[in-house]
């Protein structure tokens, strides 16, 4: 594949944005980045792309999805009818509208014949972003999730431990644990409390032994904090933040995934999706919204989880989840980096994410600065994965 250069362009490179860039590849990967005025001789010889006015960002990661799920108004329904052979199917038609929308990484949190699907995306047998699979989530039993059939049901430390084992065993790539209630499984409170503290130690320290990272589904204070003393790496959905939580996610380092769009899909939908969803999801808005300033205030470093594939919430959504991060309350800069960098460290994947040398050629690129003009993420001009424009 012959070398490219972006010249004259706006880069958002992963950390802060500069005009006027310079950003060369080769191949599959970035080999220079700087000054346009002070391109290197082989940028020449290279295809050259953007131009004045263009800006450069890194493909966009959305740290939670469901690829198996198409976002139709009953999820139960539609899991009803799942198999691993459909979910393959489905999620390899839905894995390319996140390419289309400038999303090249994702994190599936649980679904039915995606691992499978990584590895046929990884292997170049069908196209899409790069997918780490969790396979089946954890869940106690009659938790949350064990209804639609993308959760296993699990109890005890020893169980937990052995079943983190399996699901890596099985090619997960990263292990989800359902640590409180949810909207969408009836006759279970949002906020109602599910493993206890040794049961997530056990799955977290096995994860971790095996170098996963584990995300933690929890609305619910007692749950969240809980998961995140045990030493949790993500925490999806994370509600209800109070002031002791906020303050022990910064100094852990631990991630927020606040999932707005998978929320606001739900509760702005009344008469359309299931009623008792809609009912648990417009109880938790205010408290979202509260928990999201909060988090910002205290430095909770966060990541952009869409939840994609939950009802009215189409696979692709990165943009518009990054826009709402920024109309609740984050600086446009933060929720760009919560896009990229951080989603990148939260997935232990070291080479996606920024635009630096030695890194993946994951580019996307866009008519304004998303910076500047957030909206600007809804119309991704081309998109490049591994240094291969993408066809959208």
């Amino acid at each position: 594949m012959a070398s490219s250069y972006f010249a004259d362009i706006t880069v958002f490179d992963g950390a802060r944005v500069r005009a006027h860039q310079g950003v060369l590849v080769d191949r599959d990967r970035i080999v220079w980045t700087g000054p346009h005025a002070r391109a290197p001789r082989d940028a020449r010889a290279a295809r050259e792309v953007g131009g004045p006015g263009r800006a450069l960002t890194p493909g966009l990661i959305d740290c939670h999805v469901h690829l198996c799920f198409d976002g139709r108004a009953d999820f139960a329904a539609e899991a009803a009818g799942l198999t691993p052979a459909l979910g393959a199917i489905k999620g390899t038609v839905n894995a390319r509208k996140h390419l289309a929308n400038g999303v090249t990484t994702v994190r599936d949190l649980g679904g039915i014949g995606i691992i499978e699907l990584a590895g046929a995306i990884e292997a170049g047998v069908v196209p899409g972003p790069r997918v780490t699979p969790a396979g089946s989530a954890l869940t106690i039993t009659g938790g949350h999730g064990h209804s639609i059939g993308i959760a296993r049901q699990v109890d005890g430390a020893d169980a937990i431990r052995r079943a983190v084992r399996e699901e890596i065993r099985a090619g997960a790539l990263a292990i989800k644990l359902i640590a409180t209630g949810g909207v969408l499984t009836p006759g279970i409170g949002a906020t109602f409390t599910a493993f206890t503290p040794e049961e997530l130690t056990a799955a977290i320290e096995e994860a971790h032994s095996w170098d996963r990272g584990v995300a933690a589904h929890a609305i619910g204070a007692e749950g969240i904090l809980q998961a995140v003393l045990a030493g949790v790496d993500t925490v999806e959905h994370c509600v209800q933040v109070t002031p002791r939580i906020a303050k022990e996610m910064a100094a852990r380092g631990t991630f927020r995934g606040p999932t707005i769009s998978a929320l606001m899909g739900i509760a702005g939908n009344e008469g359309k999706a299931p009623a008792y969803a809609v009912a648990k999801a417009q109880a938790l808005v205010e408290e979202a919204k509260a928990g999201h300033v909060r988090s910002i205030r205290a430095g909770v470093r966060h990541i952009c989880s869409t939840d994609a594939g939950t009802p009215f919430n189409p696979h692709g959504n990165a943009p518009n989840e990054v826009i709402a991060m920024i109309d609740w309350g984050m600086e446009p800069l933060a929720a760009m980096v919560a896009a990229t960098a951080n989603g990148a460290e939260a997935l232990r994947i070291p080479d996606v994410g920024r635009i630096a040398p030695g890194m993946r050629a994951d580019l996307v690129l866009y008519d304004a600065d998303p910076v500047e003009d957030p909206t600007s993420l809804r119309e991704a001009r081309a998109v490049w994965k591994d240094g291969a424009r993408v066809r959208i």
